[in-house]
């Protein structure tokens, strides 16, 4: 059970500081901190997470990552679900939390017809600079499978573990750099689920992608790191 906490905390923090930071403070005036501040705000809570509770759960915190840590031999099968779960609802814990403080701010209302509603991700003229299907699901597969070859490298047993959390905390980073303007970077299944259900409407219905390209992303990240990069002697 304390796995199963570790990890539902650890996707609450990504989602309640990543999502948060874009919803709170990334559009203000003169004053935000915009995409490269969105950015940093995920890779930090990465970061934070990954030494808090890592040595609890080994720090996933993503539904992608505990399949592509299974398909590289680094998890168990009967711990995906639960796994997953967890992280799904601390995911929409704090999306919950998150839609409570905003409904505290005077005019406050979601609008599903615009890219990005309440840090939701989405393609076609729901991506932030209206980037196709296609596009999404390349980016949104490369970056998960780049993703889980850092994890898996930055916890090797011959690497150095006390940096691993930094490591994977800036590779999320540069993720969120380079994507944000193409879906609003999920590589996070849990993170796009708990902002569409708020949504609803055409982000809702565009959540399949954010869930099946970086799984598919993530697995194959881990077979390449399990079958070509990891030293098994």
């Amino acid at each position: 059970m304390k796995k199963l906490f570790a990890e539902f905390f650890g996707t609450f923090w990504l989602v309640f500081g990543g999502c948060g930071s874009a919803l709170f403070a990334a559009g203000i005036p003169e004053l935000g901190i915009g995409f490269a501040g969105v950015a940093l705000a995920f890779g930090l809570t990465v970061l934070t997470m990954a030494y808090a509770v890592g040595h609890i759960s080994g720090g996933h915190f993503n539904p992608a990552v505990t399949f592509g840590l299974l398909a590289g031999g680094r998890h168990s099968t009967k711990e995906l679900v639960p796994y997953i779960i967890s992280q799904c609802l601390g995911a929409i814990a704090a999306a919950g939390i998150l839609f409570l403080i905003l409904s505290g701010k005077e005019g406050f209302t979601i609008d599903a017809s615009q890219a990005g509603a309440f840090a939701s991700n989405g393609y076609d003229n729901f991506s932030p600079q209206g980037y196709s299907m296609m596009s999404a699901f390349i980016a949104e597969f490369v970056l998960t499978m780049f993703f889980l070859i850092v994890i898996m490298g930055a916890t090797d047993k011959l690497a150095n573990g006390k940096f691993a959390g930094l490591a994977i905390g800036l590779a999320l980073t540069l993720i969120h750099l380079i994507s944000i303007p193409i879906t609003n970077t999920s590589v996070n299944p849990a993170r796009s689920l708990s902002q569409a259900l708020f949504v609803g409407g055409t982000p809702l219905a565009q959540v399949w992608l954010f869930w099946v390209a970086p799984i598919a992303g993530a697995i194959v990240g881990g077979l390449i790191y399990k079958n070509i990069l990891q030293d098994n002697k």
